[in-house]
């Protein structure tokens, strides 16, 4: 199931994030779709971390008519993924932050800027957090894609696995 929250979310947060950089100051959504996209960043965060213990405790089973190749190939994907999520979330944070503020999520509580200071700081954080999503997003199409093809052409049922419906 975190699976599937992180999917949805990762690709609802990249399309959020394309559209919000299309909102002028004037914009009635300039500065609410920033606090939700900061905030829902922050709970991908906190579901990734479940995540990434679930994973760690509960390995993957392989699928033994899988070819090394693409056992290995999707080792390498899924651990990208981790380290990507990651990195999205450390440039979403320096972004926000850069300015000395403390990210505020929904008036929940807030994570305080630990890194102020430093010259150009929201600009790289930005740049690194559009490579990132870019990324991200094509890393997502190909897994998609692979899943896809594991259960139409090598009728695996990778995708039914991936359903929870093995």
């Amino acid at each position: 199931m975190l699976h599937w929250i992180l999917a949805v979310s990762v690709i609802g947060l990249y399309i959020l994030g394309l559209y919000m950089t299309d909102l002028t100051y004037y914009d009635a959504l300039y500065r609410v779709l920033p606090a939700w996209h900061k905030a829902i960043g922050v709970a991908v965060l906190l579901a990734f971390v479940l995540r990434l213990g679930w994973r760690l405790i509960n390995p993957v089973p392989q699928n033994p008519n899988h070819r090394v190749w693409e056992k290995r190939l999707a080792h390498y994907i899924h651990w990208s993924f981790y380290v990507l999520i990651v990195l999205m979330c450390v440039s979403g944070y320096l972004i926000s932050t850069a300015d000395g503020r403390a990210l505020d999520v929904w008036g929940l509580f807030s994570i305080p800027a630990l890194i102020t200071g430093v010259d150009n700081l929201e600009d790289m954080a930005g740049n690194a957090h559009y490579w990132i999503a870019n990324t991200l997003i094509l890393m997502v199409l190909l897994h998609a894609g692979a899943a896809i093809k594991h259960q139409l052409i090598d009728k695996d049922n990778t995708l039914g696995r991936m359903l929870g419906k093995s």
